[in-house]
């Protein structure tokens, strides 16, 4: 097993998921990472999914691996705690990840006067500072209007992963290891904003969706399941089976074709419309009416397990449209068959798989599960190895309402 980050200690204090995904990802290369809680719970401590006793396992889920000091953040002594366990003397410490406000407590320039190496990964809304979710993010920016079925209207269609969420936690993580690469060399820190926004249209920028909109004048249509560009959609076979077909590359298109027995009704289709739907994956996509009948017919008269044989061994890209639950389970992708998941118990008593380190460091092996905190699980821990506080001094702060344990600190 391997600790990479074993010398980083990094503070956050934080809610929802772009930044408590950023401090675990870190967290799961073995940086110590210390979660300031407010004592009872953040605005996220109750989110769903929860269990039938009110315990948050999305919660759970994003601070595995983590430690938990539980402050009264209303407070000013409690906030002064706050800034001190950011701020606290280490080489690989002085390291904070939040979604606070950019002029609050833990502003920057408050944490910087404490610590002038100080390395802050704010997220934020807008890059004005203003608020955002994933779901506000792609109705502004019109990817709400650009999701679902065809014919849908003008009725925006969310979706049900927060992909700015998770791709703002990947780039926090790594301009950190970038700015804390920097302060080594130079003994400068860094005060690092991300934005769902930006990293939003960032992404439809790097995707081309920007210039094909700015170029046409015209929004993508709604597709529903149809891939985009080229050949691909789901399909149902002859036992009522759903399946996603997908062909990306010339070497996926012939696979297909022969694994179904069409080659000879392709062939006059290109015939018809001189066309090379092998060599060519725009012709795939602008004829793909006449593809996907041709396939639907065919997927059609053959029963799932049938459809599965013929695709076995073959380079053919396709998927069965399963449910989550039928992926869970002994022998099946989530289970303890697969090295990326454990059964781990968490506090509260509920034991279920949850995964590790999705990154394969080869030799190396994956990193296990380490399961999540109870909510001010390591106080007394913190207060007393980080700030060399001691046990009198502790016990004034539980006295004072301005620290709590994890009998306060309940999630329920």
């Amino acid at each position: 097993m391997y600790d990479l980050l074993s010398d980083l200690r990094i503070v956050e204090a934080a809610s929802f998921v772009a930044a408590p995904l950023c401090a675990l990802n870190l967290a799961r290369l073995g940086a110590d990472v210390i979660r300031i809680d407010p004592i009872g719970g953040g605005p996220d401590a109750h989110r769903w999914p929860i269990t039938a006793d009110g315990t948050s396992l999305y919660w759970q889920g994003l601070n595995k691996a983590k430690r938990s000091v539980a402050l009264n953040l209303r407070s000013s002594e409690g906030r002064d705690l706050a800034i001190a366990i950011a701020t606290a003397a280490g080489d690989g410490a002085g390291l904070l990840v939040t979604n606070y406000p950019v002029d609050g407590f833990l502003s920057h320039e408050v944490l910087s006067r404490r610590r002038a190496d100080m390395i802050t990964v704010r997220v934020t809304g807008w890059g004005d500072g203003s608020s955002a979710t994933d779901a506000t993010v792609n109705s502004t920016l019109g990817v709400s209007m650009m999701t679902g079925p065809e014919g849908a209207g003008d009725a925006p269609v969310n979706n049900v992963i927060p992909p700015w969420d998770i791709a703002v936690a990947g780039h926090g993580a790594f301009a950190l290891l970038a700015a804390e690469r920097r302060r080594r060399a130079t003994g400068l820190g860094s005060d690092i904003r991300i934005a769902l926004g930006d990293v939003a249209m960032s992404v439809l920028s790097d995707l081309g969706m920007i210039a094909e909109a700015e170029l046409s004048g015209e929004d993508r249509p709604r597709m529903g399941n149809q891939f985009f560009g080229g050949f691909g959609k789901d399909f149902t076979t002859a036992d009522g089976k759903k399946v996603f077909i997908l062909a990306l590359t010339e070497r996926h298109w012939l696979a297909l074709s022969g694994a179904l027995d069409i080659r000879e009704e392709v062939r006059t289709i290109e015939r018809d419309l001189g066309v090379d739907f092998a060599k060519d994956e725009s012709a795939r996509f602008a004829n793909r009416d006449a593809l996907n009948d041709l396939v639907e017919r065919t997927v059609a008269n053959i029963a799932f397990a049938e459809l599965e044989r013929i695709f076995r061994g073959t380079a053919v890209c396709w998927a069965p449209c399963n449910r989550l639950t039928d992926v869970i389970g002994p022998g099946r992708l989530i289970s303890d068959s697969n090295d990326l998941f454990s059964m781990t118990e968490f506090p509260g008593g509920a034991r279920y798989h949850a995964s590790g380190a999705p990154v394969n460091f080869g030799d190396l092996g994956r990193k296990p599960p380490r399961r999540s905190p109870a909510l001010g699980e390591h106080t007394d821990e913190i207060l007393s190895s980080i700030l060399g506080l001691s046990s009198r001094e502790i016990g004034q702060l539980h006295d004072a309402g301005l620290a709590a344990g994890p009998a306060a600190g309940t999630l329920r």
